[in-house]
């Protein structure tokens, strides 16, 4: 199983091309217009799921494989784009929290990663399941001295307590807030580089990954001001 997430910055029906050539079977996109904007040059998705809290963009699941989404009962809108999905295929299924964290003008305590901490705490009891959390987080350690109802480092221990861990930083050994491989170039400099899109896995998938690759500024640049995360598990 190949999952590929990556913020494509707005506009994915002209983005297609260059992500579809990395086969994913689960594709998770941020700032995804309207699936219904979308045409697959070739090959066409299996599953498309679409979520969006009003504005022109949200997160697009798409599924090129026997993959089915079915979002989970416990879906809460206010955390906007945590999005818990049930993924199924062949009797086999896990839950995929898919992530775009965001900005929040009326409570600036719970915006970005604080988003993310109140949603996994909303989630906890998925949390006890076989999860895989990935997206754009919108954050790193290195920003945990801003005020947030929870910061970086209070996820990363919450998720570890659950035994799901980042599996960048455990395939790479690299702590947080300290990481060679950028996933976000600001403004598409190749001198502004910042680790911010994530994995999270619970310890069954840990057992199973097989590869994790991060696009390159070169190659991707052209397209966003994210790379793609590209994680392969021998399923």
């Amino acid at each position: 199983m190949r999952i590929i997430s990556w913020n494509c910055q707005g506009a994915f029906r002209n983005k297609t091309e260059p992500v579809l050539q990395c086969k994913p079977d689960i594709l998770v996109i941020q700032e995804c217009e309207n699936a219904e904007k979308i045409v697959f040059p070739d090959t066409q998705p299996t599953d498309v799921y679409w979520y969006s809290d009003g504005g022109k963009k949200g997160i697009g699941l798409f599924s090129f494989s026997d993959y089915r989404f079915t979002l989970k009962n416990e879906f809460e809108s206010k955390f906007r784009y945590i999005i818990p999905v049930e993924v199924s295929s062949s009797g086999q299924s896990f839950t995929l929290m898919a992530v775009w964290a965001m900005n929040n003008k009326e409570n600036r305590l719970a915006r970005y990663i604080g988003q993310v901490w109140l949603a996994i705490q909303h989630y906890e009891h998925l949390l006890e399941e076989s999860v895989i959390l990935i997206g754009d987080l919108n954050s790193n350690k290195i920003w945990d001295y801003k005020d947030r109802v929870g910061n970086h480092s209070d996820v990363v221990k919450k998720l570890e307590t659950f035994n799901i861990c980042s599996l960048y930083h455990l395939l790479y050994n690299q702590p947080q807030g300290g990481e060679k491989h950028p996933t976000l170039f600001m403004n598409r400099k190749i001198e502004r580089p910042y680790h911010v899109d994530y994995c999270f896995a619970s310890s069954d998938f840990i057992e199973k990954v097989n590869s994790f690759q991060i696009g390159s500024f070169t190659e991707w640049s052209k397209y966003s001001d994210h790379c793609p995360l590209i994680i392969d598990f021998k399923l």
